[in-house]
């Protein structure tokens, strides 16, 4: 980890100085400037033509100021892309008469001098300049042969929602009065499609399947997502009703990680200031079952091997050199072995907490930081998925969810889902128009078990989950 930086020299690093210069030349106690800068291409092909393709560069800049006031600091933000003298006196103005007509806060302020910190942005390998050199053609051609491999895999493949490409490249800065001075690039880059597939009555089921990267070395072939997507979507034809029951539910990863990422949105520090989380009052008692630990990981790079046998080191999707205070990234264990250890802490509510930050701070360009995590990951367990499967005699496995029935602060949880049926241990038949229905603190000490499939797709990864005694509720 280094220290605070110098004086960094790239030009939005240099405006985000001066700009907090010039505040503090206009009355302010503390100033703290963030800028973003990025290029992106998009581009959308169905039935093999282009819908539609956006390529753009943007730049814009934030501004907190703080005054101190009895009673605490007043504080205001703005932000602009007009990065011109004129845009840019207009963002220093506007933020300095903000502040004059704000309460005082006593919990507003920057980290104190000490805190402030960051990891090295180079050992991280969070930017691959390869991204820009796919030329906009290639590009369309991925999202072209993707599509057409999932069409290609069966004839009850006719139709598509289409294919997506998408490649950026980004550069965040992050400068204070207190010394800080960051600033880091990344980028990203993936494809997408989404086949629908229909059977001989008519009736029609989509699904998707994707590959992203930080580098173009670590995508997948645009046939082999295109199959696999089509395999997804073909899964699904004939689907179902199920009677109503209660029996053991088996979530696939990608639809676990959002489940299980309920455990990090609960140990929000803001949400337990408001006794709005279901984990409020909770830290250091048991809120899972005792195979469950959670780990957010703002830190986290990845060895992958390439097929020519080298191996080259990525930054995961969460990582980053420092969190929207200004503080180094760190892994934190939020919950080891079902006892709440960590609370998702800012500065500002680690204050109201009387906690010392956890480093997971976010930043937009207007506002005061929000709480975010980094890589957030459920550790795996042995058992494969078929084997999960293979234990339940009666269940099911759920494929996709619908619906926002997800309360943190009562834990009830109810939402529309579908999947394959399991009988006997074996994947029976495709099932829809179901509701799957529990309570969160329930059904997290009621993992019975935990696959060994973990993956980072993005920045949350989750392994199969088989949970007991949920409620399915569907119809004759």
């Amino acid at each position: 980890m280094t220290g605070i930086s110098t004086k960094l020299q790239h030009p939005l690093s240099l405006l985000a100085e001066e700009v907090v210069a010039s505040a503090l030349k206009a009355g302010a106690t503390d100033a703290e400037a963030v800028g973003f800068e990025s290029e992106e291409f998009a581009v959308t092909v169905r039935l093999g033509q282009v819908e539609q393709l956006t390529e753009s560069g943007s730049g814009a800049l934030g501004l907190r100021v703080f005054f101190a006031s009895e009673g605490g600091q007043r504080t205001a933000s703005t932000s602009t892309s007009d990065l011109s003298p004129d845009g840019i006196a207009r963002l220093i103005d506007g933020a300095v008469e903000l502040a004059k007509v704000t309460g005082a806060d006593p919990f507003a302020g920057l980290p104190d001098r000490a805190a402030f910190g960051q990891n090295d942005p180079a050992t991280q390998h969070l930017y691959f300049d390869d991204i820009d050199a796919i030329p906009a053609a290639e590009r369309i051609e991925i999202a072209r042969r993707c599509e057409a491999a999932a069409m290609a895999a069966d004839a009850r493949i006719q139709n598509s929602s289409g294919a997506h490409f998408d490649a950026s490249s980004a550069r965040r800065v992050m400068v204070n009065s207190r010394g800080f001075s960051g600033n880091y690039r990344r980028s990203y880059v993936g494809f997408s499609v989404t086949p629908i597939a229909q059977d001989a009555s008519g009736a029609m089921q989509r699904d998707y399947w994707y590959s992203s990267a930080r580098t173009a070395q670590l995508l997948a072939s645009p046939e082999e997502v295109g199959r696999k997507a089509a395999e997804r979507a073909l899964r699904r034809l004939g689907a179902r009703r199920v009677p109503t029951q209660q029996c053991p539910v088996v979530f696939a990863p990608e639809i676990a990680r959002g489940l299980m990422g309920n455990l990090i949105s609960a140990a929000d520090g803001d949400s337990i200031y408001r006794n709005a989380s279901m984990f409020a009052g909770k830290l250091g008692e048991q809120v899972a079952g005792e195979n469950i630990t959670m780990v957010d990981d703002g830190t986290m790079v990845f060895d992958h091997t390439l097929p020519n046998g080298e191996t080259i080191k990525v930054g995961g999707f969460g990582t980053s050199p420092f969190d929207g205070d200004g503080l180094p990234t760190r892994r934190t264990v939020v919950i080891e072995k079902g006892v709440l250890k960590n609370l998702m802490l800012n500065t500002y509510t680690g204050r109201k907490l009387n906690m010392p930050s956890t480093g997971k701070a976010s930043r937009g360009l207007a506002g005061a930081p929000g709480i975010g995590g980094g890589n957030y990951y459920l550790e795996p367990g042995t058992q494969t998925c078929d084997q999960i499967i293979a234990d339940v005699p009666n269940g099911l496995y759920v494929l996709q969810t619908m619906g926002f029935g997800v309360n943190l602060v009562t834990g009830d949880y109810s939402q529309g889902a579908s999947g394959l049926w399991i009988e006997n241990g074996e994947l029976a038949y495709p099932v829809e128009q179901i509701t799957i229905a529990g309570n969160l603190k329930d059904m997290f000490r009621n993992v019975s078990a935990i696959g060994s499939d973990l993956e980072f797709l993005s920045s949350g990864a989750v392994p199969t989950v088989r949970i007991e005694g949920m409620t399915v509720a569907g119809g004759s």
